[in-house]
């Protein structure tokens, strides 16, 4: 067996491993990544920037079409094909010569090949040649192996070789019809997709469409998928699944309602990648998340570190926060951190410091690229009365701002912030409209900064721009 030595390894190439890596090397430390499948992971691949280019013509056609003049100027229905090649694009036609390029550029060894954990600071790689290599890190084992899409235990269904977020991304071509299980962020962004490339779409959302975000928004989301044809049945629960001999597809619901469709996509949840990790090797459970503390460092069930603090976990692995772009900020805390410890230097532990994932507690942004976006940033209004915190809710109608009325004819959203009274600093702020992605990290600063209201009154929106609904927030508190 060949045995090599680096300052850190990391299990995992995508987004989150790929981040680590780079801000060990940057801080002068060695680091060798290790990769079962594609450089670039997931997020490059079967989800962000797949999925956001599926949904991103139709949002462009709709946007036209909502302008007058450029109304007139639209001649056509969407090219499906021109669609999936741009899709084909972002995702490199999924090879990853790019990514292994910059790994090679960034001076990051590659070990392509299944990780399994030996000890602490010990990884066996198993490549395609079936001879293992052993990757010794001096100073930390870095787990960033992600999460797969979760497949319940219908009756039927793993035999109907269902779709997942993965197959969904990539399909080759467009299905007739299309039965989606589930109401979340993929179930939804899906059903958005595949109702504008053609498919006639069926929603089982058994907990409601977007049940997590605000109830505007899910209450939006849904009228608009059935404006655009997709029947969406709110409460529906999938009992059995079977796909028959003809490539249909024969959905039963609880309720005893029947489904046919060519395709089906679950869409209910992630499990983390540690199946085959060798997580027992360091006395964990393989196929659990993983357990971390505030400097992203692998703990045990009575919250000791394990491997003498040598590993850490970052990226969905650890159950955090399920989303790329907060994985990639755990990834730059933890790269850091793990240099201040080879180097002796003080560690910044405390709230907000550099060593810390704190905005993963109440400071999380994300958009949902449905039609409308939804935009939202910390604490929804029912979460942050969950957590004892005295709040007010603001709400204003966003089609009300001069720049929405220009911005698309019969503009159509809705802003909402949650004020904690105490300290008077917003701690969660939503947008459902068209195109309001771009205005969340103002409300992302505000949060993560904690600006007092009174302070905020000074932050003068430019005119005539959507981002005057927050002036109309300020004013609405203020009455």
């Amino acid at each position: 067996m060949d045995a090599t030595t680096y300052d850190v390894v990391v299990i995992g190439a995508g987004p989150v491993g790929e981040n680590v890596a780079d801000r060990v090397v940057r801080g002068g430390l060695s680091a060798a990544i290790v990769e079962r499948e594609l450089v670039g992971g997931e997020c490059s691949y079967w989800a962000c920037m797949p999925t956001k280019a599926l949904l991103r013509s139709a949002a462009a056609l709709r946007a036209a079409r909502q302008v007058p003049g450029a109304r007139e100027a639209v001649t056509g229905d969407l090219d499906v094909a021109a669609v999936l090649g741009r899709r084909d694009s972002f995702a490199s036609h999924w090879k990853d010569d790019g990514q292994v390029g910059w790994l090679d550029s960034a001076g990051i060894a590659l070990h392509r090949g299944q990780g399994r954990i030996v000890s602490a600071n010990e990884v066996e790689v198993t490549g395609d040649g079936g001879v293992p290599v052993t990757l010794t890190a001096r100073h930390a084992l870095v787990v960033a192996t992600g999460s797969s899409a979760l497949l319940p235990d219908i009756p039927g269904l793993r035999d109907a070789v269902p779709w997942t977020s993965r197959e969904a991304a990539a399909a080759s071509a467009v299905p007739r019809r299309l039965a989606i299980i589930g109401g979340g962020v993929v179930a939804s962004e899906m059903a958005t997709a595949f109702a504008a490339l053609g498919s006639s779409v069926t929603l089982l959302a058994r907990d409601g469409v977007l049940p997590q975000a605000e109830p505007f928004a899910g209450e939006r989301v849904t009228e608009s998928l059935r404006e655009s044809g997709v029947s969406v049945r709110l409460g529906a629960t999938a009992a059995t699944a079977h796909r028959d001999q003809s490539g249909t597809v024969h959905i039963t619901t609880t309720d005893g309602d029947r489904i046919e469709a060519d395709e089906v996509l679950v869409a209910i949840g992630r499990t983390p990648n540690t199946h085959d990790l060798g997580l027992d090797a360091v006395g964990l459970t393989p196929g659990a998340w993983l357990t971390v503390d505030d400097t992203l460092r692998v703990v045990g069930e009575d919250g000791t570190p394990i491997g003498d603090g040598r590993l850490y976990a970052a990226g969905d692995v650890n159950r955090r926060v399920l989303l790329t772009h907060q994985g990639k900020y755990q990834a730059r805390a933890v790269g850091d951190v793990i240099v201040a410890r080879a180097k002796a230097e003080p560690v910044e532990a405390g709230r907000w410091g550099r060593h810390v994932a704190t905005a993963d507690e109440r400071a999380v942004p994300q958009v949902i690229f449905t039609d409308p976006e939804i935009a939202s940033v910390g604490l929804t209004a029912a979460a942050a009365e969950a957590a004892g915190i005295r709040t007010r809710v603001v709400d204003h109608d966003l089609g009300a701002v001069a720049g929405s009325a220009l911005h698309a004819d019969g503009y159509q959203g809705h802003a909402r912030m949650v004020v904690d009274e105490d300290r008077k600093v917003i701690v969660g702020f939503t947008l459902a409209g068209p195109d309001v992605a771009e205005l969340l990290h103002a409300a992302t600063i505000a949060v993560v900064g904690e600006v007092p209201l009174d302070r905020l009154w000074h932050a003068v929106p430019p005119y005539p721009t959507v981002s005057e609904v927050w002036l109309r927030l300020l004013e609405t508190y203020g009455r």
